[in-house]
């Protein structure tokens, strides 16, 4: 590899967090019954005409503004193929003139990466192959068609070939994903199938500035995948040239077995005969409406994570975690209501990597770390009181006081300490000759006894102190 550059680009589909579909009115909703998000526009039938959701362009150019792009006037087209999830047999996307252009996302090494677009497109429908491996549609018996999906609104944002390894492109990933989550732009989550990426990668000589033959693979739905496949069509590409051999242009599928496997070729633009849309006027977004979408920019994450390392200490990599989390305004609030900065991204890091965690309220989550700094709530009662908080919206008192939280007694917890040395006399020997790491079986001890009410710290306080 050291002989070797690695070149990736990166084409990001993105679900747009609107309540409608892209030229309908039909629910854009994850989830729902098979095919009951659906209108005739929905499955192109004969007569139906769409009109274009401006929800989805605010959040386009939201997208594009955060991403450094300009905004202009775009043309929507139709990309003609037939898939069996494409009722219509075309896809109306931007093709020549799209709505954002050169634009730029820095990661937080540094690295700046290029993006050369963003465009607004319909997604597809979903199909399942029954019966087959992998789910692809080689040897499978029969194939279930959804289109709910077909039509919701999708931003395509493309980057240049600037990626040179593995980790920054998944690190691109994950910090445009930051920005989507930051914009309340879309859900942003892969598993799912909102955000969806297409890696294109090639190799090239140290020093060389062509750009060789390229390979697409298509739908990588984790970041992780994502990490491997760029890594392992890398070393097919590198393995091909030193054997006198070189790839073929293609797309390729991602098996998680650990390999790629060829798809089909590549298409090219003319293999989808695109013309401009006849049913659709220009997108011709007025300078006050572009000014008036800049001035509701939230903040972004490049400045999220500068701002937690300067009030809460932390380092850049604590701090890309809680920003790619989503909960780097949840912290900042609770530390401004007067959280202890150290708690509260504990918190963020160990016991929030939960659904609905960035719906919280600053200050019930400010509240439940006074109740935890004070002694009124142990750590253990703090992290359950927590999740039911992001179940029930309820502020930690209530939850205390349902639960029966209270703080131990000092003179309580002392003979519980007693009780459990009494139980465990070797590990105490153990202890007193100065092997901490048994001190695990009285703090467990006691807490079991508690039922999870006393105090760790307090716990191991008691032994330090016994043991002299």
């Amino acid at each position: 590899m050291s002989e070797w550059e690695v070149v990736v680009g990166l084409e990001v589909h993105v679900e747009l967090a609107t309540k409608t579909k892209l030229f309908s009115h039909a629910p854009n909703r994850f989830g729902d019954e098979p095919n009951t998000n659906i209108t005739p526009v929905c499955l192109g039938l004969p007569g139906s005409l769409p009109v274009l959701n401006r929800r989805a362009v605010e959040l386009a150019m939201t997208i594009g503004l955060a991403l450094g792009c300009e905004i202009r006037p775009s043309v929507f087209h139709r990309k003609n193929y037939f898939y069996p999830d494409m009722p219509k047999d075309y896809q109306v996307s931007q093709y020549d003139r799209p709505i954002c252009i050169d634009g730029a996302l820095d990661l937080p090494n540094g690295t700046r990466i290029g993006i050369e677009r963003a465009h607004l497109e319909e997604d597809a429908g979903k199909t399942t192959h029954i019966g087959g491996s992998d789910g692809r549609i080689h040897g499978a018996e029969e194939a279930l068609v959804d289109y709910n999906r077909a039509g919701v609104p999708l931003l395509e944002v493309v980057s240049r070939p600037d990626i040179r390894s593995a980790e920054d492109a998944r690190a691109y990933v994950e910090e445009l994903r930051a920005i989507l989550i930051a914009t309340n732009a879309s859900e942003a989550r892969l598993e799912e199938g909102s955000m969806r990426v297409d890696a294109n990668v090639s190799v090239r000589p140290v020093g060389s500035q062509e750009l060789r033959t390229r390979c697409e693979i298509k739908n990588l739905n984790s970041l992780r995948s994502l990490q491997r496949a760029v890594t392992y069509e890398a070393e097919r590409h590198i393995n091909l040239y030193e054997a006198g051999e070189e790839p073929v242009q293609e797309t390729r599928h991602w098996s998680e077995e650990g390999r790629t496997h060829t798809l089909r070729s590549k298409e090219e633009a003319n293999d989808y005969r695109y013309f401009p849309e006849p049913d659709l006027v220009l997108l011709d977004p007025d300078a006050e409406w572009i000014k008036e979408i800049a001035s509701a920019m939230p903040e972004l994450p490049a400045q999220q994570r500068e701002n937690l390392i300067a009030k809460a200490g932390v380092d850049m990599e604590t701090a890309a975690t809680v920003v790619s989390r989503g909960l780097a305004g949840l912290v900042s609030a609770a530390i401004h209501f007067g959280a202890d900065p150290g708690r509260a991204i504990t918190h963020a890091m160990q016991n929030l990597a939960i659904e609905g965690a960035d719906k919280l309220d600053p200050a019930h989550f400010s509240e439940l770390i006074h109740m935890e700094k004070s002694g009124a709530l142990t750590a253990t009662q703090s992290k359950q009181i927590l999740v039911e908080m992001v179940e029930s919206g309820l502020d930690p008192a209530s939850i205390a006081e349902k639960r029966g939280f209270e703080s131990m007694d000092s003179s309580e917890l002392e003979d519980l300490v007693h009780t459990a040395i009494a139980e465990n006399p070797d590990a105490w020997e153990k202890f007193c000759e100065g092997e901490d790491k048994v001190q695990g079986v009285f703090v467990g001890a006691v807490m079991k006894a508690s039922k999870g009410q006393a105090d760790g710290k307090a716990v191991s306080a008691i032994l330090r102190k016994l043991r002299g």
